[in-house]
């Protein structure tokens, strides 16, 4: 006899997703702080706007994912920093507008709800959330069979931050003189993983547990799975004494398409490339895949997570600073008269 279908027969399991969104409900909630209003489960996540200190509060939105970097956690089976890799991106985001984050949200889609997966990004994007006092005050959890393939998973977030109006960035007093200097990542971060998969996977049939061709310490997951770099304790404080002018976080486009995101039409940016040496694994997508620099300084950040514009006199200190927080830093160039550009000599 015809017992008819379900919705968990088609593919979409709802008692499923009850349990796992349970299972990360203290995670989530260790986040919350005075500003949150409600709890889990309404059907629109409350922030109280009271912005104390504030004259000319400013809320700065951002948006992104982390693209086909789930596609490396999945051959690796390690799902651990993908939760910190679109929080901590997000985060820098607007860091380069000078704000401090308030809230994140999340978006979680695949085609059939793992919850193990699903417990390990969800729990990963609440630590990074609570290491900066952010709240993670909601999400989607999408289980679509047929629009994405078996295993597949998606990642998106948005966040939700605020500036003082005196505060924000860049500043307009940027000039022929200022220096520029770059924070150190800690590899790929959320981007350009289309083209190391094809160079490393496609091309030349390495495997994810294979040792990193040149660097037998560490494999191939291990240099492309390192999460993203959050910038915000090191950098906010030297925003909110006024010692930074301008903030680039260098994702899509790489060092050419956007540091001149932050700066004004009659300056270019000087870099020189021999004042840090790339990462390990940016020199062996470089050399196995015979790619030019100018691609491989468009695709990746190549070991510079973030550029900061300072004046001249406080370049020193700004890098003292920063060192001394565990953020590693040093002058990579300067700002020159001309038409805005980047150059990398």
């Amino acid at each position: 006899m015809d017992t008819g279908q379900s919705y968990s027969a088609a593919g979409v399991d709802i008692d499923a997703a009850h349990a796992s969104l349970k299972s990360v409900e203290e995670a989530v909630t260790a986040t919350y702080n005075e500003s949150v209003v409600g709890g889990v489960g309404g059907f629109g996540a409350m922030f109280r706007a009271d912005f104390p200190g504030s004259s000319a509060p400013i809320l700065v939105s951002s948006i992104d994912g982390i693209g086909t970097k789930t596609k490396v956690a999945q051959m690796a089976g390690d799902y651990s920093g993908l939760g910190h890799d679109i929080v901590n991106h997000c985060i820098n985001d607007i860091l380069c507008q000078g704000a401090k984050p308030l809230y994140f949200m999340d978006y979680f889609g695949c085609s059939k709800l793992e919850p193990s997966v699903f417990h390990s990004i969800v729990t990963g994007a609440a630590e990074a959330c609570q290491a900066v006092g952010c709240a993670l005050i909601g999400g989607e959890t999408a289980e679509m069979p047929g629009v994405y393939e078996d295993a597949e998973i998606d990642i998106v977030g948005s966040i939700v931050g605020v500036v003082d109006e005196p505060n924000k960035l860049p500043r307009p007093r940027i000039s022929a003189g200022d220096r520029l200097i770059g924070l150190a990542s800690n590899g790929l971060h959320t981007n350009g993983y289309t083209l190391a998969r094809k160079v490393l996977f496609n091309d030349h049939s390495l495997s994810v547990r294979d040792p990193l061709p040149g660097f037998e310490e560490m494999t191939i997951a291990d240099a492309l799975l390192q999460p993203h770099t959050c910038y915000f304790n090191a950098v906010y404080p030297l925003i909110q004494s006024d010692h930074i002018k301008a903030a680039a976080h260098i994702t899509g486009g790489g060092l050419y398409d956007n540091l001149p995101r932050v700066l004004p039409s009659n300056v270019q940016a000087k870099i020189n490339r021999r004042t840090w040496e790339p990462l390990p694994i940016f020199q062996v997508i470089q050399q196995l895949g015979q790619i030019p620099d100018a691609d491989m300084y468009r695709a990746f950040n190549m070991g510079i997570g973030m550029i900061l514009v300072v004046d001249d006199d406080s370049a020193d200190h700004v890098i003292n600073s920063l060192n001394e927080s565990g953020t590693h830093a040093a002058s990579i160039g300067k700002i020159i008269s001309g038409s805005k550009d980047v150059q990398i000599v």
